[in-house]
């Protein structure tokens, strides 16, 4: 019985002296052995990887990388690939098969993804991807992700569990959309030129939480075309906190 004391002193101990959750950047990069003159063919990622609390860790980075693998993996076999070295690997790999198949006309594969920690506080974790892939065709494809998770499990954060009521929310980033790119308030939302499906208002695919506030952000051919660029509408936390589960 004396000696209980002496086991909660070391439980309390190791239990304050477990590690926070944290990221450190690691980088992959790989490169055609297919002699070329220029636009060799690269792959380069900058990944924050996380650290500590291994359940929290491991849950957030199966996620980042399965993200990335929808991106830049083009074989069939997915399961093969389990590391950011295979998939740049693969990478390669998928231009070389290509070459070898129309050697005078496969132009310079790249693709570039650098990875972030757009925002952390006590209940929401953001990690951002820029990412760009050029796979031949007329120009390459450059777009940002949004990666939500709850820093507390790991768990990632769906679009339509960041609001209270996400209709009411869109109905009011509707009509912020409609000013910024003066649509008129009656018009159909496509009437200047825009590419909503079914000629409806929706909610990006990447929603940011960001130092200034939250950021809506549709990339190019989901809202417009290439030609027409991106799209976003930024607001502060003070106008939209009611509506956001996370503060």
């Amino acid at each position: 019985m004396k000696q209980y004391p002496f086991f909660i002193f070391l439980l309390l101990l190791f239990t304050g002296c477990e590690k926070e959750l944290s990221f450190e950047n690691e980088a992959f990069e790989e490169k055609s052995t297919i002699p070329c003159d220029k636009d060799c063919p690269t792959i380069s990622m900058e990944i924050p990887i996380a650290k500590n609390k291994k359940t929290i860790s491991d849950s957030i980075n199966k996620k980042v990388f399965n993200v990335i693998k929808e991106i830049v993996y083009f074989e069939e076999d997915s399961i093969k690939a389990n590391n950011y070295k295979i998939l740049a690997v693969s990478f390669i790999k998928s231009y070389e098969e290509m070459h070898k198949k129309f050697p005078t006309e496969t132009f310079g594969w790249e693709a570039k993804i650098k990875g972030n920690i757009e925002f952390e506080s006590e209940q929401i974790l953001n990690i951002r991807l820029d990412h760009y892939t050029f796979t031949g065709g007329a120009h390459g494809y450059q777009g940002y992700r949004s990666l939500l998770f709850n820093p507390k499990t790991g768990k990632a954060i769906s679009n339509d569990q960041l609001f209270k009521n996400e209709k009411e929310f869109k109905a009011f980033a509707e009509k912020a959309f409609r000013a910024k790119y003066q649509i008129p308030e009656k018009a159909n939302i496509n009437a200047t030129g825009l590419m909503f499906e079914n000629d409806k208002f929706q909610l990006p695919q990447n929603i940011f939480y960001t130092s200034e506030g939250l950021l809506l952000y549709y990339n190019s051919y989901e809202a417009a075309s290439y030609a027409d660029g991106p799209k976003d509408v930024l607001f502060s936390y003070d106008t939209v906190g009611k509506y956001l589960k996370f503060k």
